[in-house]
């Protein structure tokens, strides 16, 4: 049997992502025509944008670490929103940012590592008195 290597993070992830695709029947987001999986830039935050539609504790059935992430992006959507996704979800239609990732009873954070990752890290720099600057950053050296 001859093991697989994956030259690097990305490589793997783009693996992973065709892969839960196929399970549901679609192409790659990165094998659309004029499409790139990872956009070039993070999107600006939408100023007037707030955490209406992010997902609340009892939609998240009791699970106390998904509540805690979840409130954490809640509390701050303008720094979240202007923080690109990078496992894939930002070729999905109505995608806008890593806000997206956690609305909706769909939401891909709730499933996703890449998602919960990115908005773990974001939550945590914030905490710590970072700005989206350099919150992207680290998303970008990281992810």
């Amino acid at each position: 049997m001859t093991d697989i290597q994956f030259p690097n993070r990305r490589h793997f992830l783009r693996l992973l992502g065709a892969g839960s695709l196929a399970v549901l029947g679609l192409p790659p987001l990165w094998a659309a025509p004029g499409r790139h999986r990872f956009p070039d830039k993070h999107p600006d935050p939408r100023h007037d944008y707030t955490a209406a539609k992010i997902l609340t504790a009892a939609q998240l059935n009791g699970d106390q670490e998904l509540i805690a992430l979840f409130d954490g992006v809640r509390a701050i959507p303008q720094i979240v929103d202007g923080i690109r996704c990078s496992c894939g979800c930002a070729g999905l239609p109505g995608f806008y940012s890593l806000i997206s990732c956690y609305e909706g009873v769909g939401a891909m954070s709730t499933w996703c590592p890449i998602c919960q990752g990115t908005g773990a890290l974001a939550v945590r720099l914030h905490g710590r008195g970072r700005t989206l600057d350099q919150i992207r950053e680290a998303v970008d050296a990281r992810y």
